[in-house]
């Protein structure tokens, strides 16, 4: 296990369909130059991410996954049981972001190895806020296996 150096870029994988969401999230990091963040609209694609294949052969390695569940193609369920399922990839942090409130999300979320469930609030400034917490707390108070 090894701290993060400082110097380095945090590298964010934001798995989500929705463009005003995506938006919304970039804009959470603006004035941030150590955090990049990567979009994947579709579980295939995040896949492909994580995997290095099709357009992502030069991906880095998320330091961290931010994950909808209801996703075209592959959906973030299916996402979430794989990556945790594989040896290399389950030590990346996965938090489900989503607006489902639904026990069985939730629930369903932990079983499949989800580091974190969050819900997706109405409000931006909310948004902004969860996000910097979020990420203070995985990028500045834990030590996240390399």
């Amino acid at each position: 296990m090894a701290m993060h150096k400082p110097e380095e870029h945090w590298e964010i994988l934001l798995v989500e369909d929705n463009p005003a969401d995506v938006t919304l999230f970039e804009m959470a990091f603006p004035a941030d130059k150590k955090v990049r963040v990567w979009n994947a609209a579709t579980g295939r694609k995040a896949l492909d991410f994580l995997y290095k294949t099709g357009e992502f052969t030069q991906a880095p390695r998320p330091h961290l996954v931010f994950l909808d569940l209801n996703l075209p193609v592959i959906d973030g369920r299916e996402v979430l049981e794989t990556v945790k399922a594989d040896a290399d990839l389950r030590t990346i942090p996965v938090i489900v972001l989503s607006t489902s409130q639904a026990k069985a999300d939730v629930s369903g979320s932990y079983s499949r190895g989800a580091n974190s469930y969050m819900v997706k609030p109405a409000d931006v400034n909310t948004l902004f806020e969860m996000m910097h917490t979020c990420c203070s707390y995985w990028f500045k108070t834990v030590v996240l296996d390399s």
